[in-house]
This record gives C-alpha cells, sequence and structure tokens, in this order.
C-alpha cells in the first residue's frame, strides 16, 4: 500500500499535466501576443468560423448540393434575394445568394466547396510538411554528398512556378491512367501534385534550423553516450525545428487552397461533381457578362476571406514565435 501512495506521489497524474500545460499555453508569451493584436483575434475567428462551416456543411448548408436529385433546373440562375437580374427575375428566400446554372443554391455550393478546398489544403500541406521536414532533417544533419543532392533538386524545383509544377504533375498522371481512373483519383493526383510543389519551403527552413541545432551542445552530449542518428534527429533536434514549420504549414494553406482553386478554375482541379470554389468562380465567370454576378462574386469573397485570415494568422505565429520581435 505505501508503495502505491508512493508511487502515486512521484508520478503526477496525465490529468495534471494536461492542466499543467494548458496553464503553461495561456500564461506563455504566444497566448500573450494573441491577446494583444486584435488583427489576429479577427482572423482567428474568420476561420474557426470557415473551419466550422466547412467541417458541419452537410448540417448546416439550408441545401444538399451533394444530392444532384434535389437540383431543378426551374430554379437554375436565380439572383440573390432582394436582387433582380437583367431578365427581371427576381430572387427568393429560399436561396439567399442566389443559384448557379444547375440549379444548386450558392450558399450551400460554397460551403460544400469550403470543404473540398479545405480537405486538398490540408491534406497537400501536411503531406509536403512531413516530406519536406524530413528531407530537410537528413540534409542538414547529415549533410555532405546527400545534402548537396537534396539542396540542387530543391534549387531546381524553385526556378519553376508551383501551378506549372502541379499542371506538370496532373497531365504526366492523366496521360499514365485511364480517364476513368484518373477522374476516381483526381482528388489525390491534386493533393501530390500541390504538395510536390511546397516541399521545398520546409525542407530549406528546416535544414538550416537543423545546421544550427546540431553544433549545440545537447546534440554532441547525445552522441557522445552513442544514441542513434535518427534517433537525434527525432527526439532531439525536430521538436526545436517546429516552430518555423507551424509558420510555414499556415502560411502553405492560404497558398495551397490558391493553388487548388487556380487549378479548378483552369479545368484540371477537382471532378466538377465536387465543386471547390475554384470550380464555382470558374462556372459563374461564363456568366458575369450577360448580369449574372453572383455566380462568381459570393464565391470568390469566399475565396478572398478565408485566404486573407489565414494569411493573416501566419504572419502574427511567425512574429510571435520570433524571439527577436517579443
Amino acid at each position: 500500500m505505501a508503495a502505491d501512495i508512493d508511487h502515486r506521489e512521484v508520478v503526477p497524474s496525465l490529468a495534471r499535466r494536461a492542466t499543467d500545460s494548458v496553464h503553461r499555453f495561456f500564461d506563455g508569451d504566444v497566448f500573450y501576443s494573441f491577446r494583444r493584436s486584435p488583427v489576429a483575434m479577427a482572423a482567428f475567428a474568420v476561420t474557426l468560423l470557415l473551419f466550422f462551416v466547412a467541417a458541419f456543411a452537410p448540417w448546416v448548408a439550408p441545401h444538399n448540393t451533394d444530392d444532384v436529385t434535389t437540383l431543378n433546373l426551374m430554379n437554375a440562375r436565380f439572383p440573390p434575394w432582394g436582387f433582380t437580374d437583367p431578365f427581371g427575375t427576381e430572387g427568393v428566400a429560399q436561396f439567399l445568394l442566389g443559384t448557379d446554372d444547375q440549379g444548386r443554391d450558392i450558399l450551400s455550393a460554397m460551403m460544400f466547396g469550403l470543404q473540398i478546398s479545405l480537405k486538398v489544403g490540408f491534406a497537400s500541406v501536411i503531406l509536403a510538411a512531413v516530406v519536406g521536414t524530413a528531407l530537410g532533417l537528413i540534409s542538414g544533419y547529415v549533410g555532405g554528398k546527400l545534402d548537396s543532392v537534396i539542396m540542387r533538386i530543391a534549387d531546381i524545383q524553385l526556378t519553376f512556378p508551383a501551378i506549372l509544377i502541379a499542371l506538370l504533375i496532373d497531365g504526366t498522371v492523366a496521360g499514365l491512367l485511364p480517364r476513368a481512373l484518373h477522374q476516381d483519383l483526381k482528388v489525390y493526383v491534386l493533393i501530390l501534385a500541390i504538395a510536390a510543389s511546397q516541399w521545398v519551403n520546409f525542407a530549406r527552413t528546416v535544414r538550416g534550423s537543423t545546421l544550427v541545432e546540431k553544433n549545440k551542445e545537447y546534440v554532441q552530449a547525445a552522441r557522445v553516450i552513442g544514441v542513434h542518428p535518427v534517433l537525434i534527429m527525432i527526439r532531439h533536434v525536430l521538436p526545436n525545428v517546429t516552430g518555423p514549420v507551424l509558420v510555414i504549414a499556415t502560411l502553405s494553406l492560404a497558398l495551397a487552397i490558391l493553388t487548388e482553386a487556380t487549378l479548378s478554375f483552369l479545368g484540371v482541379g477537382v471532378p466538377v461533381t465536387q465543386p471547390s470554389l475554384g470550380t464555382l468562380i470558374r462556372i459563374g465567370q461564363q456568366y458575369i457578362f450577360s448580369g449574372e454576378w453572383w455566380m462568381t462574386i459570393f464565391p470568390s469573397l469566399a475565396l478572398v476571406v478565408l485566404v486573407l485570415a489565414v494569411n493573416l494568422l501566419g504572419d502574427w505565429l511567425r512574429d510571435a514565435l520570433n524571439p527577436k520581435l517579443r
């Protein structure tokens, strides 16, 4: 019994550790910087709202635009509620932001499109972060010829625009796979294409941080006691380079969403049956000169607000994690 009591006294409970971690976060410099920045708080609120709408789109959207059986072509090209189109058609309260050429409610289509855009953005950034961080750690820690090869590949890729790399990968996969299979895998190909265009930023940043960290005393002490280099990179170096990785990931999320929207606008993005914000903009721009502006204006505004909010969060996080700017 005494041994059990001593054990409970020596080893803190998981609940206590979690509580202490929460207290340290709220008492730390990052949260203090967040509370002192109205721009960051507003950007976080807008981002959280858009993420909530995207995550719960099937439940909060007025109409289920994924179910084609609910679409009615008689409802096509309705203007927003309170507006009248050039042909004299008045908007109805059932479709607050109007409808597109297929009779889809623009507001509901934006919610589902936001969900797809965020899915592609998050998946591509996570893939790029994993690959880029791993290559950056290896390049910076091992050095030598391996470092030269990885960095020269990164330098070559930086000479090509991200959109061109994504188009090249998508076109290559489309030429290698049957058309039906390519359409089924289009979202995954898009994620791979965007990730392939963004891993360089992670790799170069992590390599630079690794070059600094590997010469510090704690890494040298780990080498002396015989810790395997892989464990040193994972246990000691990686936790100290996560700050820059988080900043790059936040900024890369906005870039990934824009890249996906650009590719979808060009017709090589997600399938038309699963329209993202870029696809909605592409569909709407075909009718903007006929006076039906709502099909492209509202999805464009949603894309601008999302990217702006994420970029503002990334800028704040970069300043908050930089000790020189505190």
